[in-house]
């Protein structure tokens, strides 16, 4: 922290009062050291590590470069992110800034739908907060240009050329004017990024306020070896069962998944995040872990970055993670913005070498300790126990209970046929919708399902479920001895048939 004022750094006063009501009136050493070059309009390149204060650092700029200017009901500002919670996470920021300069702001990312995105871009935005697939996406079907781009800010550089985004960035900054003014915000210069920084920066300024590995001093660091998987689930519980926020960090979205539920289901009430969630789960669980009604958050590498909650008291590396980067990233969530916060890593024997190198490359200083549940390291770290939360029930339907409507619908539409009550044609229980068999002496069964339009043949006949009219049966065949034989079913193009399914 400084003792120079925003205000004293050429800031708009109207930015300054926002700033005041939020509590922020000093600030970090990145914001001081980059506003009075981007105030004053020049290119720069910011390294700092996570959590230093780099999205209020742009923002501000941001918003009072562009407060003056001609409006054309076309985006003049443009801030790129990697993923769609980093994106949330600045427009967080941002769009209180831009209100009070009389602007708007809107995000764009994939994971849900155009439409929003769409009707916000036709009524007109000023500054677009995007994630590079789908503005691309938007900007071919022509919902957007950025020929009036006046201002675009790179965040976290490093982490999308990570992920692969560097050509859709160079195509995107190459849709916009090349006199524009740009500002690139990254941890580290590697991986292409300094291509980036050569081709569309202009005699730009370097603001290097930490080096990607310098550890933040607020931070404590420890490394717990486990004799065993089973001793180290009792860590992690025992860990995850304070009173405070904390995150917890898994290598698979199926293990991150699996931990939350373990853990709700004994009474420490979590959630997970991770890339098989859909958008809005995603920001339920954001939102209920930010309000503390989910103490413990359980995350994939995909919250590692972007995933700002105050308080965050303790990062656990449940998996250590594959490099010394998303190391770095993950511990960054907990003693953010000058407070305090610890992390632990967990090793097991097989893990002590790819750990002790990892956490070398970190520059992270640490002995590790042999611990179990009890051990007063780990007593330390959890401090008061929360109270027992009882988990809700799991909703489940029992067997031979009717689906819903709107079930019954979603599996029609699945199936190409139309829905019908969930009680007609059973015969067992527990059997799906609709299901009638008949069985053979063998027990298995002999129905025959067209699976488009709904109808079922059973060797007694066929039963049409669906609203469209049916073809009528075919005329019996005669066979090679001159005697009838079963009547051919007649299946339209597209139709799948199953026959001879066995029971469940």
């Amino acid at each position: 922290m400084t003792d120079i004022t925003f205000g004293a750094l050429g800031v708009p006063a109207s930015l300054v009062r926002v700033l005041a009501e939020q509590g922020k009136t000093t600030p970090f050493p990145i914001q001081a050291d980059t506003l009075p070059d981007t105030l004053a309009g020049r290119d720069v390149l910011g390294r700092g590590k996570t959590g230093s204060g780099k999205t209020l650092a742009f923002a501000l700029p941001l918003v009072a470069n562009l407060a003056d200017g001609q409006r054309n009901h076309k985006p003049r500002g443009l801030v790129l992110a990697p993923t769609r919670e980093l994106a949330t996470q600045i427009d967080a920021v941002l769009a209180p800034l831009a209100a009070a300069a009389g602007m708007r702001t809107t995000t764009i990312f994939g994971g849900v739908s155009q439409s929003r995105q769409v009707a916000a871009l036709r009524a007109g935005v000023d500054i677009i907060v995007a994630c590079p697939g789908r503005l691309e996406d938007l900007m071919k079907q022509g919902f957007v240009k950025l020929d009036a781009i006046e201002m675009t800010v790179l965040d976290e550089a490093d982490h999308m050329a990570d992920l692969g985004f560097l050509p859709g960035v160079t195509r995107i900054l190459n849709a916009t004017p090349s006199g524009g003014q740009r500002l690139l915000f990254s941890a580290t210069l590697d991986n292409g990024v300094d291509a980036l920084v050569k081709r569309f920066l202009r005699n730009q300024v370097l603001h290097s306020v930490d080096e990607a590995n310098s550890p933040v001093a607020a931070m404590t660091h420890s490394v717990f070896e486990l004799e065993s998987a089973s001793a180290k689930s009792r860590v992690v519980q025992a860990l995850a069962s304070g009173t405070g926020r904390r995150i917890l960090f898994m290598r698979t979205k199926h293990q991150a998944k699996k931990l939350a539920k373990q853990l709700t289901a004994a009474g420490i009430p979590s959630v997970d995040l991770h890339g098989n969630l859909s958008q809005p789960q995603r920001d339920r669980n954001l939102a209920a872990f930010s309000a503390g009604t989910s103490r413990v958050l359980v995350a994939t590498d995909v919250a590692a970055r972007g995933v700002h909650v105050d308080d965050v008291e303790l990062v656990v590396h449940v998996d250590p993670p594959a490099e010394h980067k998303a190391y770095l990233h993950r511990s960054g969530r907990t003693a953010r913005a000058g407070s305090a916060g610890d992390v632990v890593t967990l090793v097991l024997p097989e893990q002590r070498r790819d750990t002790a190198m990892l956490l070398r490359k970190a520059a992270i200083k640490v002995t590790p300790v042999t611990v179990n549940e009890t051990s007063p390291q780990v007593l330390a770290l959890v401090g008061e126990v929360a109270e027992y939360v009882t988990p809700a029930p799991e909703q489940r339907s029992e067997p031979g209970t009717s689906m819903g409507a709107n079930a019954q619908r979603k599996r029609a539409a699945r199936s190409g046929g139309s829905a019908r009550p969930a009680s007609a044609g059973r015969t067992e229980a527990g059997g799906g919708a609709g299901r009638s068999r008949r069985r053979g002496g063998s027990g298995a069964s002999t129905a025959v399902r067209t699976e488009s339009t709904g109808q079922r043949r059973s060797d007694s006949g066929t039963r049409d479920y669906s609203t469209s009219t049916s073809a009528p049966a075919a005329a019996p065949r005669r066979g090679g001895n001159g005697r009838a034989t079963a009547p051919q079913q007649r299946i339209q193009v597209g139709q799948v048939v199953r026959a001879n399914r066995r029971p469940r």
